[in-house]
């Protein structure tokens, strides 16, 4: 497993405009990829035609020791909804992702967030 020390960022809906609004969300989910592709160059890590991914999402921190102690490592079933973390995290390391075939992805609760690969592969392999 090899791990990205950063939170994932769902794919948001862009538009024409968004080329030169500049929407906040939309600047942050360019600021993730441009992350996440350094982390793999540096890493030597490529995703290939089978996609494993746990995106561990931090739990807020309005929340009680006890709940929070409750839900780690549990599911994560609310927004944001796992297609579009996939969606952001292939778009961000693949040019093209027709030739992936098998998805696994599952989203929990933890104290920071970060993406951990499951079946990693370096560029070489």
């Amino acid at each position: 497993m090899i791990k990205y020390p950063k939170k994932g960022l769902a794919k948001p809906r862009m538009t024409k405009s968004d080329t030169w609004k500049k929407r906040p969300i939309v600047l942050k989910y360019w600021e993730y990829k441009d992350d996440i592709v350094k982390w793999a160059n540096k890493n030597d890590f490529i995703l290939g035609q089978e996609v494993c991914a746990v995106f561990n999402i931090p739990m807020p921190k309005s929340w009680s020791k006890k709940k929070k102690k409750e839900m780690l490592n549990s599911n994560h079933k609310q927004k944001p909804d796992i297609d579009n973390l996939l969606k952001g995290l292939m778009d961000a390391l693949l040019e093209e992702d027709s030739h992936v075939h098998t998805v696994f992805a599952r989203k929990i609760w933890t104290e920071e967030g970060s993406i951990l690969f499951c079946n990693m592969k370096k560029k070489n392999d």
